[in-house]
């Protein structure tokens, strides 16, 4: 189904859940200091690798009820792509089966899900045009890989919304929510970390200047660099993470508990 879904033997599958388990707590750490949730709403997942080929894949997320900044290795809980809990203490929030499920099963490069309400990209959302301008160097390779949907104009509810999102997404690794935020997809816990927080800066740069009331500077199409591969190729995504957890490690060594 994804990069990380590979057969392990037990043990192997299960030190390599515990890594995979620091690096979400980690994202959720540094998503909480940069304000990107919303309250104790707004969901990110992961897809587990298997000791059984055979057995039904499963998923690591956040259960409901809890801030960002509360979260821990230990604390996220694994379902299964029915949004049944299999393991770990309290509930699957019904938005965030609709939204994570869906886009597991129906495309498989998007191990991991990053859903989150930041600030800037938010803003843009609400815009009647909610674009990202051609305008920052970071567009030369953010463009290409985004989709705006027009369409959610309600909170998700069904598997009937939730396919339609996952199908609208597509091949594209960024997807802006139009009234609500954005969902980030990566093969890797790094890669859909690195391509939100990239997108998220320069949709501040994009705002910030859109607030001086002049008008947006464009880059020329020639210049685009229409790339649509893994992110991870293009830029340090697994070196911006590990900095992170440095500092986690200093300031909030509890997260990886």
């Amino acid at each position: 189904m994804s990069a990380v879904l590979k057969n392990l033997t037990s043990s192997e599958a299960e030190a390599e859940e515990w890594r995979l388990r620091c690096d979400m707590a980690a994202v959720f750490r540094v998503a909480a200091r940069e304000g990107w949730n919303e309250q104790i709403g707004n969901h990110n997942s992961l897809m587990l690798p298997q000791a059984d080929p055979d057995a039904p894949p499963t998923f690591l997320i956040n259960p409901r009820g809890w801030r960002f900044e509360e979260l821990t290795a230990s604390s996220l809980i694994v379902c299964d792509l029915d949004g049944k809990v299999l393991r770990g203490k309290g509930e699957l929030r019904k938005v965030a089966f609709h939204i994570h499920a869906r886009i597991h099963l129906r495309s498989p490069a998007a191990a991991c899900v990053v859903h989150v309400h930041p600030q800037y990209l938010t803003a843009i959302s609400l815009l009647q045009n909610p674009e990202l301008a051609l305008s920052h160097h970071n567009n030369l390779y953010l463009n290409d890989r985004v989709v705006v949907d027009l369409e959610g104009d309600a909170p998700v509810g069904d598997h009937d919304e939730g396919d339609r999102i996952a199908d609208l997404l597509g091949d594209k690794t960024i997807m802006i929510m139009a009234g609500h935020g954005v969902t980030v997809v990566g093969p890797t816990v790094e890669d859909a970390f690195d391509e939100c927080f990239t997108a998220e800066r320069t949709a501040m740069y994009q705002v910030t200047a859109m607030s001086t009331g002049q008008p947006l500077r464009r880059l020329p199409e020639k210049v685009r660099r229409r790339y649509t591969g893994r992110w991870g190729d293009k830029v340090d995504a697994r070196m911006h993470l590990d900095a992170w957890r440095r500092i986690l490690d200093r300031e909030e060594p509890d997260y990886k508990s």
